[in-house]
């Protein structure tokens, strides 16, 4: 095994050598991202230069997502050469990297000293026992860290709009996740993450906190969630646990203020929470706001979608009991059936033990890091239990709704708070057959009942100033100093 561990006086790059005839390509395919080498030299020894940056949608190039890398190297006539013949030479950059025969680890760029049970019971200590002062700052997480999106990305867009000297901080996987700008990322446990959580006068967060967060008398921590809920959650999902029933009490309680998309999502956050006394915001969802007359444009062309293409976007929910996507359509044929580019979106739970969806005029955009801008140029929506309905539903735009696992999933997995078959605002089908029927036959006009009555419960505040109102609530309650 060849060690080439994170190194900070230079680039990023892999370099290989050989000697003899050079090869003809070579490639690192990960799950999620691939890139191609520079090669160089002709004589007696070549160089092969693989990039650990890749750049995609359009964005600039970050370091590659953590995970497994295949080597891949072919010679003129397309053979495979063995990767044991070439040595590496050098690895640098923003990360570390294991090369193990023609497999390269990527890990996030955490000291050494820190990644273990030891290093990070340490900070923890350092963390619990830091000095008494606030920064003015706001630590913002969105899906673990797995992306820079959803209600908190909406929140820090008006926020540095209106205060721009609070500092902002976001908690990342690793530095693959795009940040917005001006923005510090802080990669989760490394001692800047733990000094920023501790010391952050405001938390925006959309999911559970975690590594036995703790908070600070005067520190405020502003749950989002991320979506009007369909299916059960928390104290609700099927099943006596106690050990789950104590973990949602002890979740809700790090929370001071609970945001809600609107007042049916209020109720039911509240009593699956157990979140009864505390102040719950009612008031639209930012991440939705850009759907109030955006313009897509941009992303499209990020996503390489021609002028004119229909758009089909594919976002089912994860499942309890599986890891990835679920695989109930088959993406190219639907975009050959339908005559539309397929977006295939998984659920933030699939994006890191998943891989990319591949075929003629499908693109996978389970790394997409806003999901608000993929509902934007999407023409319908097709998806099953998950809360993007709530949230698409404020574009007016078709949806269908795939659900041959139904019985299964509402009776043994989660349950539902409502029928979705009987107010579905749109077709609800069982094989993808029935989906490509619906989607050449239905017109939108046998669910226009439903689907008006559906936007006058569930997006009534979805009114594309969610995040002004957020913002301003913040900064009226002292949350945070503006500043100047």
């Amino acid at each position: 095994m060849t060690d080439a561990r994170f190194r900070t006086d230079g680039g990023a790059a892999l370099v290989l050598s050989g000697e003899g005839e050079r090869p003809a390509s070579v490639e690192l395919v990960g799950p999620r991202a691939r890139v191609s080498a520079t090669l160089t030299g002709r004589g007696k020894t070549w160089k092969a230069t693989l990039p650990l940056r890749a750049a995609r949608w359009g964005g600039p190039p970050l370091p590659l997502p953590a995970g497994e890398y295949e080597l891949r190297m072919t010679d003129a006539a397309g053979g495979s050469i063995r990767p044991s013949d070439v040595v590496p030479l050098a690895q640098l950059g923003t990360l570390r990297a294991q090369l193990d025969g023609d497999t390269l680890r990527i890990g996030p760029p955490m000291d050494p000293a820190y990644d273990s049970g030891e290093g990070q019971d340490a900070l923890e200590r350092r963390y619990a026992t830091r000095p008494a002062g606030f920064e003015n700052a706001v630590f913002f997480e969105s899906f673990y860290g797995r992306n820079a999106s959803c209600n908190p990305l909406a929140i820090d867009r008006e926020l540095a709009r209106r205060a721009p000297g609070v500092t902002r901080y976001w908690s990342v996987v690793d530095l693959s996740v795009a940040v917005p700008e001006g923005a510090v990322p802080v990669v989760e446990g490394s001692p800047e993450w733990w000094r920023a959580r501790g010391s952050a006068r405001l938390l925006v967060v959309n999911d559970w906190l975690r590594r036995r967060f703790v908070r600070r008398k005067g520190q405020v921590v502003l749950q989002t969630w991320h979506g009007t809920p369909l299916k059960r959650l928390a104290l609700h999902r099927p099943g006596f646990d106690p050990r789950r029933m104590a973990a949602v009490i002890r979740e809700s309680r790090r929370w001071n203020v609970l945001l809600a998309q609107n007042p049916y999502a209020a109720t039911i956050l509240g009593k699956a929470y157990a979140f009864l006394s505390r102040p719950i915001w009612v008031e639209g969802y930012p991440r939705n706001d850009v759907l109030n007359g955006g313009d897509g444009s941009a992303t499209r062309e990020a996503l390489g979608i021609r002028p004119g293409e229909r758009v089909l976007l594919y976002a089912p929910t994860w499942r309890d009991d599986r890891a990835e996507i679920v695989d109930f359509v088959d993406p190219a044929a639907l975009a050959d059936a339908a005559d539309a580019v397929v977006l295939v979106r998984g659920h933030s739970r699939t994006l890191l033990p998943g891989k990319d969806a591949e075929g003629p005029r499908v693109i996978d955009v389970t790394g997409f890091p806003d999901t608000s801008q993929l509902l934007l140029v999407a023409d319908a929506l097709i998806t099953d239990y998950s809360s993007v309905m709530f949230d698409f539903s404020v574009t007016g735009k078709p949806m269908y709704f795939l659900v041959p696992d139904m019985e299964h999933y509402r009776g043994e997995l989660r349950g539902f708070y409502f029928d979705l078959a009987a107010y579905a605002p749109g077709p609800v089908v069982r094989t993808q057959q029935e989906l490509v029927t619906a989607l050449q036959d239905d017109d939108g006009s046998s669910h226009a009942a439903r689907y008006a009555a559906w936007r006058e419960k569930f997006n009534a505040r979805d009114d594309g100033h969610a995040a002004e109102r957020v913002v301003t609530r913040i900064l009226d309650q002292g949350f945070i100093d503006p500043g100047v």
